[in-house]
């Protein structure tokens, strides 16, 4: 975040933490309505503290879990969560547009990109579908300075804020993840079954 905090997704101890430069872990989300979280996915935060997650389960994870459903779930700048979305197929990458006016949630069973509008409170509304379709099952996104969406699938597939495909980036392996990084934030980083890549953009990563 703006203070240099790390937040991590913990599938394993099914827990969202903060971990802050010296090395001390806060746990942020364990537990909804007193049961144990599936397996949290991906997060996103906000330039103002907002915290978003996807909670879906894979593989063993479906064994053993003590929710009925899949979630995706919104923790308040004051640390109040909140659960703002139960889709029917597995939710997995999560992303804010530049403005951080709309939360992205990528969902790998039904192989689309839902949209919400988020207010300046962090509330969010008004679920709809950008992009349906995508070619490969959906995982990890990224969003440039221009909104553009970057989405891990078959290669990584490149939209228009509208939805609309402009190009997909290819690689030789079935890519998990990417963000962007370095000093300029012009460099897409690609997270691999073995390996990790770099790209050079023109485009610089947005910071919501």
């Amino acid at each position: 975040d703006t203070r240099g905090r790390l937040y991590t997704c913990e599938s394993r101890t099914r827990r969202v933490t903060r971990t802050d430069k010296n090395g001390k872990i806060e746990v942020l989300a364990e537990r909804w309505q007193g049961k144990r979280l599936n397996a949290p996915n991906d997060i996103v935060v906000r330039r103002d503290g907002h915290i978003y997650f996807t909670d879906p389960a894979f593989g063993n994870q479906a064994d053993t879990r003590e929710l009925d459903f899949y979630g995706v779930y919104h923790i308040s700048s004051k640390g109040e969560m909140e659960l703002i979305a139960r889709p029917s197929g597995r939710p997995n990458g999560i992303g804010l547009s530049p403005d951080g006016k709309i939360l992205y949630v990528a969902n790998s069973d039904e192989r689309n990109l839902r949209a919400y509008q988020v207010d300046r409170r962090g509330t969010v509304s008004g679920e709809r579908v950008l992009i349906s379709g995508i070619d490969g099952v959906p995982d990890g996104i990224a969003v440039d300075e221009k909104g553009n969406i970057y989405i891990t699938a078959k290669g990584v597939a490149v939209y228009t804020p509208e939805g609309k495909l402009l190009e997909t980036i290819k690689i030789a392996e079935r890519p998990t993840n990417c963000t962007f990084g370095d000093p300029d934030l012009m460099t897409l980083y690609i997270t691999a079954q073995t390996s990790v890549y770099r790209v050079r953009l023109d485009v610089r990563g947005a910071v919501p």
